[in-house]
């Protein structure tokens, strides 16, 4: 075990990730699994793995290491960097591949050139494209891998001969073809812009238009000589790229895909398989109406298939709309307080809160889903008699399949990381192994259902704590919808326990709007993501103290990061009672200057619903919103450090740098820590290693504590 302490660990294995085996594709005859892995828990470089499939077992074998593929320092396209980003993605290698229908070769960028692998033999080439490379993928057949490179699709024949941009395509200036647009990547989950047909002879191609965007520039104040980056961000309110998608032959001829884009504003889902037409899932930009529709290939004229309402708003469910091996449509739609799963007419998830749909085993759906207790996901595969629980451990699985090869990767309480099993036919063949560092902390929350809503809680106590002894309290949740901070996962809560080993009783919880509970739960957010998410970390505080007497609740401090800094900040300013000090990272203040499709799900437009960003913002067009000025003038002042990245282009640091001149105009004390350099993530590994022990000083001076 290594002897580093705890901040600095975590910052160098990326909280503990590297080395763990991920993105797995299965052949469909389940001869090989293809996945991504460092050599080690401190390694950022991501190498492309086999893992070989025998009736007696796997073999492990390296395909592509980056290093022995190119020297010098990698470099990204700004397209390259902009998806990792948005996919949080902070390895570096081949993070990612695409492999085609036989999974017998794969295709990946790297340093902006394109690289092919025959998943056989091992071999890697470089191929001779038109640089820098983004998104490579292999037509399913195998004889071809498209690409973007700027702002068209090309095509390039696998021997690395015949490279061409696809016909049809008109980029330049505001547009880009084979491109998703931000709030796509950002909060839809499409991180791409462009689908094969099954036969290797056309593509379905976004075509984007930024030019409706407005444009915001995130300059770098440590080098005031370079310009500021520009990026077209589309607030909540102001008008969204225009996305339109165009099926585009390789013998040049092509047709736009036609739907009613004005009322379907959005196109969140793409799909192309063999078993049935294109499918796509549009969405209104009040997010209350969608339709799943399927393309006429020749004319590109769509049938509505299902259209989906709701007075609230529709959630997206990962993998849907699809269709299954025999051609039936499966989807997801939400019937009471239940999210279930449909193939064709028929409703195969019970009474399961589905997750995810993730594919197919043996030509059933293959599903992730919770039952009971939302802190736990499970694989179940769809039955003519019912789901069919697959994961057998208590805890949050992920899982991948071709054919009758199940890759099931399990987290527990038991263990640290995740255990990777192969399994055929419900048999255990082996395990793909894990070069993960076991972290230095050992994590033992105890889970409780706090409160009358039963707020999904977990407390954490020093190592070792002797019962009688008072401990100061710190709150440490995300809190935000589409996240869980709780889970039967022990990797979820190294950090918490390491802050608990500081000498503090940790309490996590999920309130409304987190997933997993139903959709009443989810939807009690809607108009106001304020109170209700403040009540309930309140009240999961109180009853964690019922719960451990030894809790101090004179001495409570919150800290989070985005929606939790958020929440962090409008707990110290608005219930100083409670909150005795705050750390806010990378806090939303004014919800106005956060993006459309996320912002407008929970609280309408700026225009439209006024009342809604009153109620929830700290700051209003750079000035304290009228809660929030009556807070703090009433007082006491409980100490407040914001901390921002300035080159986040997600949560900007106008959030931070507006809520810092309202508070000082108001008299209001607080610290403001600017991070250089630093995005919405935290990947330098001094930062984040600084930051820990930098916000575990400021608490215990705000709190009166003593140094360990």
């Amino acid at each position: 075990m290594s002897t580093e302490s705890f901040p600095r660990l975590t910052a160098r294995t990326q909280r503990f990730t590297l080395g763990m085996p991920r993105n797995f594709a299965v052949a469909p005859d389940g001869s090989r699994i293809v996945f991504l892995r460092s050599a080690s828990g401190t390694d950022r470089t991501t190498l492309l793995w086999v893992a070989d499939v025998r009736a007696d077992g796997l073999t492990e074998r390296v395909v592509a290491d980056p290093r022995n593929l190119f020297s010098g320092d990698e470099e990204l396209s700004d397209a390259e960097r902009a998806r990792r980003e948005r996919a949080r993605e902070g390895a570096g290698g081949v993070v990612g591949f695409a492999t085609d229908g036989a999974v017998s070769i794969a295709a990946f960028a790297l340093s902006g050139g394109l690289y092919v692998a025959d998943l056989g033999t091992g071999e890697v080439r470089a191929l001779s494209a038109a640089e820098p490379v983004f998104d490579p993928r292999p037509d399913p057949t195998g004889r071809q891998i498209a690409y973007v490179s700027g702002g068209a699709v090309r095509v390039i024949d696998v021997d690395g001969t015949n490279d061409r941009a696809v016909p049809g395509q008109d980029p330049g200036g505001d547009v880009s073809w084979g491109l998703a647009e931000f709030v796509a990547a950002e909060e839809m989950g499409r991180f791409r812009g462009y689908w094969w047909s099954p036969e290797g002879d056309a593509l379905l191609v976004a075509r984007t238009d930024n030019a409706p965007v407005q444009r915001w520039h995130i300059a770098d104040p440590a080098h005031p000589g370079r310009a500021p980056h520009e990026i077209a961000y589309p607030a909540a309110g102001t008008p969204n790229a225009r996305v339109s998608l165009h099926l585009l032959r390789l013998d040049g001829s092509a047709v736009e895909v036609r739907w009613d884009a004005e009322q379907y504003e959005y196109l969140p889902v793409v799909h192309w398989s063999g078993n049935g037409n294109p499918l796509l899932l549009v969405q209104t930009r009040d997010q209350r109406r969608t339709q799943i529709l399927e393309v006429e290939t020749g004319t590109g004229a769509t049938v509505a298939l299902h259209t989906e309402t709701d007075p609230v708003w529709i959630d997206l469910i990962d993998g849907v709309p699809a269709w299954s091996g025999d051609g039936e449509l499966i989807r997801a739609a939400d019937s009471g307080d239940t999210r279930r799963l449909f193939v064709g007419a028929r409703m195969v998830s019970g009474d399961l809160q589905v997750r995810s749909l993730l594919g197919s085993l043996n030509g059933d759906a293959l599903f992730a889903a919770s039952a009971d207790e939302p802190t736990e996901i499970h694989i179940y595969k769809a039955s003519p008699d019912g789901p069919v629980r697959l994961s057998r451990t208590a805890g949050v699985h992920v899982a991948a399949a071709g054919g009758s090869l199940l890759v099931l990767a399990c987290a527990s309480l038991d263990w640290a990381g995740r255990r990777t099993l192969v399994l055929r036919d419900g048999h255990l063949v082996g395990e793909i192994a894990s070069s993960a560092l076991t972290p230095p902390v050992t994590p033992a929350p105890r889970l409780l259902h706090a409160g009358p809503r039963a707020v999904r809680t977990a407390l954490l106590l020093p190592t070792g704590h002797q019962p009688g002894t008072r401990l100061p309290v710190l709150m440490d949740p995300y809190g935000g919808p589409h996240a869980q901070r709780v889970t039967a996962a022990r990797n979820a809560f190294n950090e918490s326990q390491w802050w608990a080993d500081q000498g503090f009783a940790v309490v996590v919880a999920d309130g409304r709007g987190t997933p997993g509970r139903g959709t009443a739960w989810e939807r009690a957010i809607a108009g106001d993501v304020a109170a209700p998410v403040l009540e309930d970390q309140i009240e999961a505080l109180y009853a964690a103290a019922e719960e451990c007497p030894d809790l101090d609740t004179t001495r409570v401090a919150i800290r989070g990061w985005s929606f939790g800094g958020y929440l962090a900040a409008l707990a110290v300013l608005l219930r100083p009672d409670v909150f005795g000090a705050g750390i806010a990272g990378a806090p939303v203040t004014d919800w106005a200057l956060y993006d459309t499709h996320y912002t407008e799900r929970y609280l309408g437009t700026p225009a439209g619903n006024p009342e809604n960003y009153a109620r929830t913002s700290l700051v209003t067009a750079g000035a304290l919103t009228p809660a929030v000025e009556k807070a703090v003038a009433a007082g006491p002042h409980r100490p407040l450090l914001i901390v921002h990245g300035l080159a986040d282009d997600n949560v900007v640091a106008a959030h931070t740098l507006q809520l810092s001149s309202a508070l000082l105009a108001a008299g209001r004390p607080h610290q403001v820590l600017p991070l250089s350099g630093v995005t919405h993530m935290t990947p330098q590994e001094v930062v984040a290693e600084n930051l820990l022990l930098f916000q575990l000083d400021f608490l215990r001076g705000a709190l009166g504590l003593t140094s360990a």
